[in-house]
């Protein structure tokens, strides 16, 4: 059942791929380069957060970078689980248009790394993540678009990155949280947001005779 749904459903975008040769160029280098664009998104989101002066949404901000970083190797010990091979190893005359990894296929880490950072921005600011989240499965679609992977890797992979964002996140929001308020009180300050407007040691300064 599993295998004949990949198959069925990796063939039909190859055979797309090899008539739009138009697009090979674009889906290439985002399908490549992509992550440099989610790293982007994560500077914004940390700016909006900072902006916004909200230690909820700071705390987002710093702690998906960090979730996907988890995703990404608690993604590793499951590909060697699951231990599916590549498009290209299964159908060798498949049309594949960047190199060929020898690692596993399912699932995608590309994909884990756009679920996890989509999950964490849309908690952050909700356009930006809705964004973020059109990219994520832009990027999940052209690594299946150039060949290297089938379309369940990518699915799992955007699911699996998004649930360890959202599940850390319950589990480190409260530390974080008294985190940044904590830097807000320091020199540290500018990474995290200006004073609350009510912050007595904000006021002692400014009325001395207070």
């Amino acid at each position: 059942m599993w295998d004949r749904l990949q198959r069925q459903w990796f063939l039909p975008v190859n055979h797309l791929a090899r008539h739009t040769s138009w697009a090979h160029g674009p889906m290439r280098t985002y399908a490549e380069l992509g992550i440099v664009l989610f790293g982007l998104v994560l500077v914004i989101a940390w700016w909006s957060a900072r902006r916004a002066n909200d230690p909820r949404r700071m705390a987002t901000a710093l702690w998906t970078p960090v979730g996907a970083l988890v995703a990404i190797a608690l993604n590793q010990p499951l590909g060697r689980l699951v231990h599916e091979p590549r498009p290209f190893t299964v159908f060798p005359h498949a049309l594949t248009l960047v190199a060929r990894s020898h690692d596993f296929s399912f699932p995608s880490d590309h994909a884990v790394m756009a679920g996890a950072v989509t999950a964490g921005v849309l908690l952050v600011d909700r356009r930006l993540g809705l964004v973020t989240a059109v990219a994520a499965l832009v990027l999940a679609f052209a690594r299946v678009y150039v060949g290297v992977h089938f379309p369940l890797d990518v699915v799992a992979g955007l699911a699996f990155g998004a649930l360890i964002t959202l599940a850390g996140y319950v589990v480190v929001r409260r530390p974080l949280e008294a985190a940044v308020g904590g830097l807000a009180r320091t020199r540290l300050r500018t990474l995290v947001g200006r004073r609350a407007e009510g912050d007595p040691t904000r006021r002692q300064r400014l009325h001395p005779g207070a």
